[in-house]
């Protein structure tokens, strides 16, 4: 039931009408050059990226990163709040779905509640957090390749920033090298990683660049280091997702599914997921939205299927994903991005011996300092 000063400070959304929508430029930056995975190339050193500030007529704003267009989303200035935001579900208008990170923020700061607290505050304020950030360093430059060592230093580098634990991504033999050469890499690296860190927690990320037969070779091979899950092996499909789910059985291994992070399909990954084939799903946290998270969730937990949204690119996705498992609860661990955003201030957030607290200060608690508008 919802507490009576709750009831009252939701009942303040209705004074404001949407003023004014000022586009914002924001700008990640990574504390080292990532380099390639399965698909792609490097990734670089860090980029700049879209977002939105929105303004009400009563002086309250909010504000948040945009992936993709913003075509439409002026429409919706002079027009009352409560008329494209619910606090109960998000985005209401399907024009303003590019606000959604922005009117969570400004709502959850009207209302002086974080946006977990917005959410429904159904998880921990803390929860697990893996470096996403070792890719095939060991692969670069092309012309003196730095081997090995440049995966561990990565590794030591992101455990000394608070992290213990981290996905690796595999399926060197996808593209970057000959297939069995890849193949033996990859094992190579897991292996590594884990004699080094016998304590972290290791999950691994193929980004569709395996096969289900390569996939459950390569769980033979590294069987014994104990892989919290195995994410993306291959585009998803039932028949190789069944394979993989009999050899986990049949093996005795506790390796989780984790899949949807690429173009995902909702009805097909449902179906997946009502068929045992999918343990987490993966969708990213700004492109497929939070408000769309939201309706989603309780689909999931009532399948048994965690969530652990796609963050990768952006700290802020970190963050706001932290938010997510703080607010609905049922996510598993949140996918860290090391870096930091120009002109945002997100010393609110603790990441500390593998987790991530989210702060008790309104909204997403990242204030934008100075804004710069596109």
């Amino acid at each position: 039931m919802t507490h009576p000063r709750t009831e009252y400070r939701l009942s303040s959304l209705a004074d404001h009408r949407i003023h004014q929508i000022e586009p914002l430029t924001v700008r990640t930056r990574y504390p080292r050059v990532v380099g390639r995975n399965a698909r792609l190339g490097s990734h670089g050193s860090g980029f700049e990226t879209n977002a939105v500030r929105v303004l009400t007529d009563q002086g309250a704003s909010g504000w948040g990163v945009v992936e993709g267009s913003l075509a439409g989303a002026d429409s919706v200035v002079g027009r009352p709040l409560l008329e494209v935001f619910d606090p109960a579900t998000g985005v209401i208008a399907p024009e303003a779905l590019p606000l959604d990170f922005a009117l969570h923020d400004l709502a959850a700061t009207i209302t002086d509640v974080p946006v977990a607290t917005l959410l429904g505050g159904a998880g921990e304020r803390s929860v697990t957090c893996y470096s996403g950030a070792i890719y095939f360093d060991d692969l670069d430059p092309e012309d003196t390749p730095r081997g090995l060592d440049a995966v561990l230093a990565n590794c030591a580098a992101d455990w000394a920033a608070g992290y213990r634990a981290f996905k690796l991504k595999i399926g060197r033999g996808h593209r970057w090298m000959e297939a069995e050469a890849g193949f033996a890499r990859d094992i190579e690296v897991t292996r590594l990683v884990r004699e080094t860190y016998p304590d972290a927690r290791i999950l691994v990320d193929a980004n569709n660049g395996f096969t289900p037969a390569q996939t459950v070779r390569f769980l033979q091979q590294v069987a014994d280091c104990d892989l919290f899950w195995v994410e993306e092996p291959f585009h998803e499909e039932s028949d190789g997702l069944r394979v993989l789910r009999d050899h986990l059985l049949s093996s005795g291994s506790r390796t989780l599914i984790a899949d949807g992070e690429f173009e995902p399909d909702e009805a097909q990954l449902l179906e997946l997921a009502s068929a045992g084939l999918i343990d987490v799903m993966l969708m990213d946290v700004v492109s497929y939205g939070l408000t769309a998270w939201r309706r989603i969730m309780p689909v999931l937990a009532d399948l048994g299927v965690a969530a652990s949204p796609h963050a990768w690119g952006m700290p802020l996705k970190t963050l706001y994903a932290a938010q997510m498992a703080a607010g609905l609860g049922n996510v598993l661990t949140v996918e860290g991005v090391p870096g930091t955003t120009d002109t945002v201030e997100a010393t609110g957030y603790l990441l500390e011996d593998g987790l991530i607290t989210v702060p008790d200060q309104p909204g997403f608690a990242l204030p934008i300092t100075p804004a710069t508008p596109t």
